[in-house]
């Protein structure tokens, strides 16, 4: 049971610790990929190589092994299946990441149709084993959901890769782009990591008795929010719309944000580790951020249309919430999976280590840390167009983060 959500967490450690390695030995990457110009053959490698390569693949083999706990030991609908959505979808990023980078269009349109496949088999398991299950509740609605704002991103995006190819839509190849990164950003990340909040937080922090009410109303507003936000990308709608599709769903992150702090104020234990209060605090960040942005756009219509800007917030929301809030995660799950797989069975029968024997809280919160400065200095660089700024900040992202996932990794050898 233990062989298919580690099958996809190495490859996604893997693709993270490569995505460090390019952008560490390419210091004009961060000028481009991360500047005024990410909409070219290497940007969209390395975008897709940090968001397919890494996050997917995290989420997709930590859902493997999160859905039996939440569903109470309900076995997924088919293991084998898993192995064969894990051999499509590894197979289609793959060469799609090749096509990128070689601008092969024929590259490009083919694998990303095999990614699909990989992500339909994906949802097919997923939906089925949840159906089968009949447990329907706030997490379990919240992953259906996040489910199928990834098909609903898999299909654009196939459809964009097949359009390099046959060049028939035009303009509306750029409203198609609009809505994929609201399904992919917003839809599925988004739906995914709250909705598993509520798992990962009360159990961590032995938290009981806490209202499950605002749940609700999150799911709600999120959903309503990416569903204006990605229509009024692909109908081409006026700019209020896509405002009230933020606004929708920077309501349902100031909720989410808030029941995050009802959950611990009903704690039972007091340190649930550094990575469950560094996702905490993510939260309220990026609570903030979102608030503070609803109010200014409308009175800087200009700068928050530049193409520097959008990079700088698409940053922020995926490598500074996303991003950091799954490495704290898996500060927590890595060791919680490997101790369960190779010590579960001895307990009681010889001394063994303890889980936090696995993993240093020490080092986490310093790699953390750091990954969050060097991230604040990268954006700082992008926002003002300083070079020697964008390039320092993102030379020790990539340095912070590297060390980061060699702790990670560092569990499998204990």
């Amino acid at each position: 049971m233990f062989r298919l959500p580690f099958l996809f967490i190495i490859t996604g450690l893997i693709s993270f610790t490569l995505f460090q390695l390019f952008s560490l030995f390419d210091f004009a990457t961060w000028l481009t990929v991360f500047g005024d110009e990410p909409r070219y053959p290497t940007g969209w490698f390395r975008v897709h190589l940090l968001v397919l390569g890494w996050a997917t693949m995290i989420a997709m083999g930590a859902m493997y092994q999160l859905i039996p706990v939440v569903l109470q030991n309900h076995r997924l609908f088919s293991e084998k299946l898993g192995f064969v959505h894990y051999g499509f979808f590894a197979v289609g990023t793959a060469g799609l990441l090749f096509g990128f980078q070689s601008m092969q269009v024929m590259w490009i349109a083919g694998f990303a149709t095999v990614a699909f496949i990989g992500v339909l088999l994906f949802a097919i398991n997923i939906g089925v084993t949840l159906i089968r299950a009949r447990k329907w509740n706030t997490i379990t609605v919240s992953v259906a959901c996040s489910v199928a704002y990834l098909v609903l991103a898999g299909t654009s995006g196939m459809l964009m890769g097949l359009n390099f190819y046959f060049e028939q839509w035009g303009d509306f190849h750029e409203q198609l782009l609009g809505a994929h990164i609201c399904f992919a950003a917003f839809g599925w990340f988004g739906l995914l990591i709250t909705g598993f909040s509520y798992k990962m937080l009360p159990m961590f922090y032995l938290s009981h008795g806490h209202s499950e009410t605002l749940q609700k109303v999150v799911i709600a507003c999120w959903n309503a929010g990416v569903l204006v936000g990605a229509l009024s990308f692909l109908f081409n709608g006026p700019g209020w719309v896509k405002w009230s599709g933020l606004l929708l769903v920077v309501l349902a992150m100031l909720t989410y944000s808030f029941h995050l702090s009802q959950i611990v104020k009903h704690r039972h234990k007091p340190n649930p580790g550094v990575g469950m209060k560094w996702s905490l605090s993510l939260a309220h960040s990026l609570t903030l951020i979102g608030i503070i942005i609803v109010i200014i756009s409308p009175f800087t219509p200009d700068i928050m249309a530049q193409s520097r800007m959008a990079v700088v917030l698409g940053w922020l929301y995926l490598w500074g919430w996303v991003g950091l809030t799954l490495l704290s995660y898996l500060s927590k799950i890595v060791p919680f999976l490997w101790w369960t797989h190779k010590y579960g069975p001895l307990i009681g029968k010889k001394k063994i280590p303890t889980m936090s024997d696995l993993i240093d809280d020490r080092r986490v919160h310093i790699g953390l840390s750091v990954i969050g400065t060097s991230l604040f200095m990268l954006m700082v660089g992008l926002s003002w167009n300083q070079p020697w700024m964008t390039s320092i900040g993102g030379s020790l992202l990539s340095l912070s983060s590297l060390f980061y996932i060699s702790l990670i990794a560092n569990v499998f050898t204990k």
